[in-house]
């Protein structure tokens, strides 16, 4: 990962530990949309002639990265548009558990609606929580964010594939919006059914991009309502003949927003998959280990086995300000501050948090 960060240029002034929040658009990915918006400008509705074939190199980009079929994958300008798109299209009054506590967009638009509710706790027993949950409520679908926002909470995906194979006939459906972009992901090989993200985080794409995943088994118990003409293959088409993956997709897609999406996920190649992955899980176990040694983490963390890139510290609005003080940028979130390492930080960032949580 060598000078990566040159990639980066407002990593220059600061210690940025806010992925969780905001990932860093690369530079490359900037000068493109750059490019694109001239191309727009001089050019007008010739460059948009073309945006089709683009979208769906962009579709196919996104359903290669995480292996997907590009007849599964939509492009959704975020994460709650997808959600209340599925929602809408699910037979009301059937039981959905989610996790108490768990991300807003995912548990509102369920809690708002006319489903029949219920829910697991999030804590270090989260797996065997879960398990207990369904055997007891058997509910229709699991809605869950992979990894929690507020604490880094990792769900071990390896456990929703035996629950998925335990109880083939809940649907599963999952936010990636904390955890792709920081490790190896194969949709087609997991438990998981449905599977929606915001890109502005951990794949750095900034906003209004991310996309939804939906598997061919799982079609037939959603019917999306939302529609529009952009959802048609031809000017001639009739709205019954829409295919399902182009119900997400209902008005005019902005290649300047998808097109981001794209070039930071050819980045994250020409940067090196493995190479990112393998700096993001090093940085993760480090950090875990110095802030236990500290006394800074909470139980439910301490206690995991496997855990993500994200940890909530103890420390109140004076750590914040002397954070910011030293230029962290950090997040306070659930009583504590949300830190966040990505694969442009270094061992030198987490040190630098280090040794002003010793002082504290």
């Amino acid at each position: 990962m060598k000078d990566i960060k040159k990639h980066f240029p407002g990593l220059q002034n600061c210690t940025y530990l806010n992925t969780a929040s905001n990932g860093v658009v690369p530079k490359p990915v900037i000068e493109w949309r750059r490019q694109h918006d001239l191309d727009l400008m001089n050019y007008a509705s010739v460059f948009r002639d073309k945006h089709k074939a683009h979208i769906e190199q962009i579709r196919g980009k996104v359903a290669q990265f995480f292996n997907a079929s590009e007849k599964e994958t939509a492009l959704i300008p975020n994460l709650s548009f997808g959600m209340n798109t599925l929602l809408e299209g699910l037979p009301k009054g059937q039981k959905i558990l989610l996790l108490k506590g768990d991300y807003p967009s995912i548990n509102w638009p369920v809690e708002m609606r006319d489903f029949d509710v219920c829910y697991g706790e999030i804590d270090e027993h989260l797996e065997q929580n879960i398990e207990a949950a369904v055997s007891k409520h058997k509910p229709a679908i699991f809605m869950f964010s992979i990894v929690q926002w507020l604490t880094g909470i990792k769900i071990d995906l390896e456990f929703i594939k035996e629950l998925k194979s335990k109880y083939p006939n809940m649907l599963i459906v999952a936010d990636g919006t904390q955890y792709l972009g920081t490790e190896p992901f194969n949709f087609s090989e997991s438990g998981i059914d449905v599977l929606g993200a915001s890109a502005y985080k951990w794949l750095t794409a900034g906003y209004g991009n991310g996309f939804f995943m939906v598997k061919e088994s799982a079609k037939e118990r959603i019917h999306p309502q939302t529609l529009g003409f952009n959802s048609a293959e031809r000017f001639e088409s009739k709205a019954s003949e829409t295919l399902f993956i182009r119900h997400f997709e209902p008005g005019h897609q902005d290649t300047l927003n998808y097109g981001s999406l794209e070039q930071s996920m050819v980045f994250f190649e020409e940067v090196g998959k493995e190479l990112i992955y393998n700096q993001i899980a090093v940085l993760s176990e480090t950090a875990k280990a110095q802030f236990e040694a500290l006394g800074v983490l909470l139980p439910h963390t301490v206690h995991r086995k496997i855990h993500s890139s994200i940890f909530n510290i103890k420390g109140d609005k004076t750590l914040f300000q002397k954070l910011n003080d030293h230029k962290i940028i950090c997040s306070p979130r659930g009583g504590g501050m949300r830190v966040s390492f990505h694969y442009y930080n270094t061992m030198d960032d987490l040190n630098k948090i280090v040794e002003i949580l010793k002082r504290n």
